[in-house]
């Protein structure tokens, strides 16, 4: 039998505006994994199963009179995309297919299969690629696993960033910088899967971040699960009415997380927490101009308990509910913030930042 993980992961800086090329975001991989096994069948039929999803509700829309069902909260459907992309891969590799059995374990969810917001869609793609790809003999490398990753995720989910990928794939602390979605979706028409692999891709950058020595990331989770995809959804159909709004909130939010960048370059904590609460008040504004709720009143209260301890504290992600991220130092009482927040019905958890050691 063959496992391979992924692991889970947290944005810090950035969200929304790197949506776009040329505006970056920091990230952060956790020890929170997806564990995908796989086995030759011993007959002619697969099994493809996971006990965290066999649950899974369906979320569908209206559409003029028509139901349409959106299944980009399916972990199934990722893991079906990562099966056909990884298998087109190495049938290009002239690899002879068989058939197997997938069983798929995930930590990214509570208890009660509450979703933390750590990128589950994301973990279990990876998780799969690397696996199939394993699988089928073929030597794994970071470039490889990303970009099946990547190009499997997008097709489902047919917006995002695929950050949550890079941190999956990469692990640790990252610098990110989508690439150009409009040139993949050419390419992929025009050229086999290997070519597009093996090409580099306008506008991606992915850089591994040192964080400085008495650096502490907390995490809380505001018990309230959010959905990525569709508060994308409503923020892309606003783009053009908000021209010029949005292009000040690129902007700002640009420069903001390249200085947050300069900080772990420099070894310098209180940049990074300065450029945290400058980051917090750039998606204040955003979520008003577009009339979303990014930070909704827990994550306001998980935010002021860690301020009044001295942390600099945002919303992680889209928002909307899931995680809130605090970076501290060692002048923080950790114990007494994260005693007040059980108190206002936030849970702190302790998860660590998870590195990888796999080829670039």
């Amino acid at each position: 039998m063959i496992t391979e993980k992924a692991p889970g992961k947290l944005y810090i800086a950035g969200e929304y505006a790197v949506l776009e090329q040329d505006c970056p975001a920091v990230l952060v991989a956790v020890n929170q994994f997806v564990r995908v096994s796989i086995t030759k069948s011993n007959t002619s039929t697969g099994l493809i199963h996971s006990k965290q999803y066999s649950q899974d509700s369906i979320h569908w829309v209206r559409q003029g009179s028509k139901m349409v069902i959106d299944n980009r909260d399916n972990p199934f459907e990722y893991i079906l995309s990562a099966i056909s992309f990884t298998e087109q891969y190495c049938i290009e590799q002239n690899i002879k297919m068989k058939v197997y059995d997938l069983h798929v374990n995930s930590d990214l969810d509570s208890a009660d299969g509450k979703k933390y917001g750590l990128g589950s869609s994301a973990a279990v793609t990876v998780a799969t690629v690397k696996a199939i790809l394993h699988f089928y003999g073929v030597p794994l490398n970071n470039e490889l696993i990303y970009k099946l990753s990547a190009i499997s995720h997008y097709s489902v989910q047919g917006n995002g960033s695929a950050g949550d990928i890079a941190a999956s794939v990469y692990g640790g602390w990252l610098a990110y910088q989508t690439f150009d979605k409009t040139w993949l979706k050419q390419e992929l028409k025009s050229k086999t899967l290997s070519d597009v692999v093996n090409e580099a891709w306008p506008g991606l950058k992915i850089e591994l971040l040192t964080p400085p020595k008495d650096m502490k990331l907390m995490i809380g989770w505001s018990q309230k699960p959010a959905s990525t995809s569709r508060l994308v959804d409503e923020t892309n159909a606003n783009k053009a009415a908000l021209n010029i709004e949005y292009k000040n909130f690129l902007a700002a939010s640009r420069a903001c997380v390249l200085k947050m960048i300069a900080g772990f370059e420099s070894n310098n904590i209180s940049i990074i927490k300065k450029q945290i609460r400058i980051n917090r008040k750039i998606l204040q504004h955003f979520a008003q101009i577009n009339q979303i709720a990014i930070e909704i009143p827990r994550l306001t209260q998980l935010i002021k308990i860690a301020e009044n301890f001295g942390g600099a504290a945002k919303t992680s992600g889209a928002g909307n509910g899931d995680c809130g991220i605090v970076i501290t130092d060692s002048h923080t009482d950790v114990m007494a913030l994260e005693s007040e927040w059980r108190h206002n019905g936030i849970m702190p958890l302790n998860f660590k930042v998870h590195q990888i050691n796999l080829t670039h």
